[in-house]
Order: structure tokens, then C-alpha cells, then sequence
């Protein structure tokens, strides 16, 4: 059995501020301490043969190893990464060694004995704490722009990067007061303000990653002036002298029992070379849009998809605070042939341009979900960053570019009582036998039905060429066209389907009607190419719409009673429309079967 032999005085240098790399240390004892967050932390008592430190801590993520009985005493391990830091007030504080990263070289089972016979590392002779010829040194960070006039906490900060003394952000805690860590800015929230009876205010929060952990961290007031346009997605920098206190778990989901609070003395400083032990990229779990209809109610989710449509920009004020909030729906799509809406938030919604038709990537977006249908929120700690350079991004223009989004066949955020097989099943006649729709609000259910007759005859109208306007436009007669609504004159409008069709399933017959999205799903084809062919093109239209005859489909279907004049009619809306899934649906019919018959079904 060989040894791995120890680094013999290094604690002395490594706790009067050298860099060295890969120390091979012992330990002599471990012992687990509870701080007043009740967080599961082990102090240990390390020695590299000549001196040795009892002010040493694992980091929480090597907990694991404790737990495992890989730290055993006399085991004798490698530091791969560590940090040294203040723990305590100013001038009466005392050094600890914070290990977050190790390599047990041998089990205490083999070494079995204290190695040498060391002393504190406080007695170390003058001549040990020389630096030894150290390798080149790393290079340092840019140090503009700096976002702080107090110049003892630069001066402190800047000691610390030249001598790579940077901490891991899950070494920090309520008990360190010098510390600066290097972290990437993963979220940034909108600046909210607040006002009560203690005063008003303004505040905005961030999260940051770095590869040890994430954390958050709030700006409130002043700070918030000064750090909100400073501190941009997706950038690294060095923070220091900020408070840190226990996350209040209702505003954040983040791993970490802490949160930061900015300061006056708060210092942020941009780290323009991330090339040398680079932090994290930001990493994006991007699901179909498809498979959000399956998702929880109020779930995280990221995914990315060509904005289809933008819809206009809405004002409400909330009863309980009488604030006004500004919002804007937008339709996204993917390779998934699927649609669902986004609501942005705020000035992201006053000043989202989706004129382009541009690649939309979420982070973070929560999942709500309202009368069965699913649509996604941009929240506090949600990233959305529009055309961003990455090879999903780049596929789905090339797939919309070239026709993609025309045959969209599932519209995720359609609001049918309850999505998909959930939804309840239902025949036509008994839709009717029932008396679905007399009542206040409108019913939904939903059924297998095939297309017998298509009405071309009012299919369309001609409506405002605004992205965030469908009304119907007047012709002027002098090729211009008025909308009402937008108060203003057009050279141009685009076309709206307005499709009125009869189905049936093996019970009975039912006109329905369905609006623009649906009807170009149905017809394969998009409101201005069924427009186009309709006015110019009549055999071109009779083709269009005859290939959807005698096509089978499961349509969800709002039923609402509706007054016209002094008559009172049932009116069928389809609300979605999907291609017939047999697996799924022969599992429907096995049930209704068993519910039948009673085979099958427990007593």
C-alpha cells in the first residue's frame, strides 16, 4: 500500500493568502455544526503533516461524501477547489478554509494513523509563508466599467481577483462579511414598485449562477437606479459587499437557503474574460410545445417557437391596488404543429415588435391553465431573448421560412373545459338532449365527427392589415379601405375566415362554425390563399374546400345558446380541431365499453 505523500506546510501559505494548486492534506477530524438557518454543515480538522487548521468547512454539496463515510478520520485527500474567507465582524474575525471540490487519495481505513506531528498554523516560522516560484500568473479581468465609488471595497475586490481569491456561491453565508464571488446573471425581473403604509419604493431581483450553485439577489431604491442598466442577461461579473439573509422561498424556487441584498457599499464589477475558468453557460431544457398540454398547472417550462401573431397591447387596472398593468398575448409555434400563447408582461409588452415574425426562447415561463386550455406567462425570473444564436433557433426559421406553421394541428391554448381525452366525450344528438349551452356560461365537449358539407358563401371577410386588429374594414371604393376601429386608411387588408360547415357523427348532424386559426387548419391553406382563390380563382377555391369533405377529425366544441331577433338559437363553435390519435381514442371507446358492459371494471 503506497501513501499519497502530504504537501508539507502549505496550510500556512494557503491561509496567509497563496494560491496552490492541488494541496494532498489529512484529515484528522470531522464534526458536524448546525447554523442558526438549521443548515447541515461539517467543520473539519485538516492537516498537511507540519501544521494543521481546525477553522476548516465543507461546503454543502460534499455533504454527500460525509454521509457516504468517504471523510473518515486520517483519510488523506486532494483539494481541487477551495476558498479562504472572513468569518465574523471586522478586525475580530477569523480565517476559514472553505473547501468545495476534493479527491480522497486513501481511505483513514488504510492510512489508520495520524501522519507527522503537526501544530496550529498560526505558529508557522516566517520563512514558511515565502511564496514559492508560482506558475504564471492568471490573467486578470478588465477592470472597468466598476459600479462603486467606495474605493476601499474596489481596492479590496481587485486584491481579490488578482490573487484568484474569488468564493463559491455556496460557501457563502450570513456569517462572512469579505467575500466576492464571479457569477453569470441568469434572470433579470422588470423593476416593480411598491407603496403602503411604511412608504414606497422600487425594487428588481436577479439570479446568479456560478458552477458551485445559484442564488438571488435584490436591489431596492438607490441600487436599483444604479445597478438596473448596469447588469445585463447572460453577463458575468464580480459582486461583493452585499447582505445576505434566508431566502424567502415564496418569491424563490432557487437551490440555495440564502439570498443576497444589495447595499451603499455594494460593488459590481463586469468580468470581460470569462475564458479563464469560465462560469456556466445558461442551460435551456427546451420541450416541444406540443407537450406542454401534459404538463401541470403552473410548472416551469422553456421553449422556444416562431411568434405567429401579436395581439394588442391591453390596459387593466387590479381592484386590490388600483395599479395599472399593461399585457400583450402572442401566439408562438413550432416544428410540433403546434400553437400556444405567450403573455408578456410590462415594457416587455409595450415594446415587443413581432412584425417580423421572430424566434421566441422562454426560460422559466409558468404554466396557466384556464377551461381546459394551456398558455404560458412571462414572470419574475423568466428569460425570453428573441432571435437567439443557437442551432434550434436557426432550424425552426429555416422550417418556417419554408411553409412551416401553415398546418398548425394543435392548438395548446384552445379553451375547451379541460384538454385533451379529459375533455368530455359526447355525442352530438345528446349535446342536444341535454341541453348543453342554456345555461349562463357556455359548455364544452368534445367528439369524433366527419365534414359532410362546407359553406364557401360568406367564408371570409376582408379585415384591418394591422398585426393586432381583425376588424372588418369599408371599402372606400377608391382602393382604399377604412378600419373603424384603428381610425385610419389602408391600401391593403388581409383576409379573415369565417367558415360554416355541417358534421356528423353516427348520432346526428350539427352545423358549427370556426373562426381564422382553425379554419386554415382545417383547409390546409392560409386565410389570404383561401381569400385570393375565392375572389379570383373559383376552381382553385372549389378545390381547397371539396378536400376537406368527408374528412374525420375530433373536434372540441363550445355550445352556447345565442338570441337572434326574438329567436333563441344553439350555437356549435369548434374550439380546436386534432387528427384522429386511434391509440387514444380506441382507449376511449375501450372504457365507455367497460362502463357499458361492467367487464373489466373492479367491484
Amino acid at each position: 500500500m503506497v501513501l499519497a505523500t502530504l504537501s508539507s506546510g502549505v496550510i500556512a501559505r494557503i491561509m496567509h493568502g497563496e494560491v496552490v494548486d492541488g494541496p494532498v492534506l489529512q484529515i484528522l477530524a470531522i464534526k458536524k455544526i448546525n447554523s442558526t438557518a438549521d443548515a447541515e454543515r461539517y467543520r473539519i480538522l485538516i492537516s498537511d503533516g507540519k501544521y494543521f487548521n481546525s477553522y476548516a468547512m465543507l461546503a454543502s454539496q460534499l455533504n454527500v461524501m460525509q454521509h457516504n463515510g468517504e471523510l473518515e478520520e486520517f483519510t488523506i485527500v486532494q483539494l481541487d477547489k477551495y476558498v479562504t474567507s472572513m468569518v465574523g465582524k471586522d478586525g475580530a474575525g477569523k480565517r476559514v478554509l472553505i473547501i468545495s471540490e476534493l479527491t480522497v487519495l486513501n481511505p483513514g481505513a488504510e492510512v489508520k494513523a495520524k501522519i507527522g506531528e503537526p501544530v496550529t498554523y498560526e505558529n508557522a516560522a516566517k520563512q514558511d509563508l515565502a511564496p514559492k516560484a508560482a506558475a504564471p500568473s492568471k490573467p486578470v479581468a478588465k477592470r472597468e466599467p466598476t459600479h462603486n465609488n467606495n474605493n476601499n471595497n474596489n481596492v479590496a475586490m481587485n486584491a481579490s481577483i488578482s490573487s484568484g481569491m474569488t468564493h463559491p456561491i455556496s460557501s457563502l453565508s450570513p456569517y462572512q462579511n469579505k467575500w466576492v464571488i464571479k457569477a453569470r446573471v441568469t434572470s433579470k425581473s422588470a423593476i416593480r414598485t411598491w407603496s403602503n403604509a411604511r412608504g414606497e419604493g422600487k425594487l428588481f431581483s436577479m439570479d446568479l449562477m456560478d458552477e458551485s450553485g445559484e442564488i438571488r439577489a435584490t436591489a431596492f431604491k438607490e441600487q436599483c437606479d444604479k445597478f438596473f442598466d448596469l447588469i445585463q442577461v447572460d453577463s458575468v461579473y464580480y459582486f461583493s459587499k452585499c447582505q445576505l439573509k434566508p431566502a424567502n422561498k415564496q418569491y424563490s424556487s432557487l437551490n440555495n437557503a440564502y439570498e443576497m441584498t444589495f447595499s451603499g457599499e455594494t460593488v459590481v464589477q463586469l468580468c470581460e474574460d470569462t475564458d479563464d475558468d469560465p462560469i456556466p453557460e445558461i442551460k435551456y431544457n427546451l420541450i416541444p410545445i406540443s407537450e406542454v398540454s401534459g404538463m401541470e398547472n403552473k410548472a416551469a417550462v422553456d421553449t422556444i417557437g416562431i411568434c405567429k401573431e401579436v395581439g394588442e397591447l391591453q390596459s387593466f387596472v387590479a381592484r386590490s391596488t388600483n395599479k395599472e398593468f399593461k399585457k400583450r398575448d402572442i401566439t408562438l409555434v413550432d416544428m410540433s404543429n403546434s400553437a400556444i400563447n405567450l403573455t408578456l408582461w410590462g415594457d416587455e409588452a409595450v415594446n415587443f415588435d413581432g412584425h417580423v415574425q421572430p424566434v421566441i426562447l422562454v426560460k422559466g415561463t409558468r404554466i396557466n391553465e384556464f377551461n381546459g386550455g394551456k398558455s404560458l406567462s412571462l414572470g419574475g425570473g423568466s428569460i425570453m431573448k428573441i432571435n437567439p444564436d443557437i442551432p434550434e433557433a436557426h432550424k425552426l426559421r429555416g422550417w418556417f421560412d419554408n411553409g412551416g406553421g401553415d398546418n398548425v394541428a394543435n392548438m395548446v391554448s384552445a379553451r375547451t373545459g379541460g384538454g385533451n381525452f379529459s375533455t368530455e366525450w359526447m355525442t352530438l344528438k345528446d349535446a342536444r338532449a341535454r341541453n348543453l349551452g342554456s345555461g349562463d356560461k357556455p359548455d364544452y365537449f368534445q367528439c369524433k365527427a366527419v365534414v359532410h358539407i362546407v359553406k364557401q358563401e360568406n367564408s371570409f371577410y376582408r379585415a384591418c392589415p394591422q398585426s393586432d386588429c381583425n376588424k372588418k374594414v369599408v371599402d372606400e371604393g377608391n382602393d382604399q379601405y377604412r378600419c373603424e376601429k384603428c381610425n385610419a386608411l389602408f391600401p391593403n387588408f388581409k383576409y379573415r375566415l369565417l367558415i360554416n360547415m355541417s358534421i356528423g357523427d353516427w348520432t346526428s348532424n350539427r352545423w358549427v362554425s370556426s373562426f381564422n386559426e382553425v379554419g386554415e387548419q382545417l383547409l390546409g391553406h392560409t386565410s389570404q390563399e383561401v381569400g385570393e382563390a375565392l375572389e379570383n380563382d373559383a376552381a382553385k377555391a372549389e378545390q381547397i374546400f371539396s378536400a376537406l369533405n368527408f374528412t374525420s377529425h375530433i373536434f372540441k366544441l363550445r355550445c352556447k345558446n345565442e338570441v337572434f331577433g326574438d329567436m333563441t338559437r344553439n350555437k356549435l363553435t369548434i374550439q380546436s380541431v386534432a387528427p384522429i390519435n386511434h391509440k387514444e381514442y380506441n382507449k376511449h371507446l375501450l372504457k365507455e365499453l367497460q362502463e357499458l358492459t361492467g367487464i373489466g371494471s373492479s367491484n
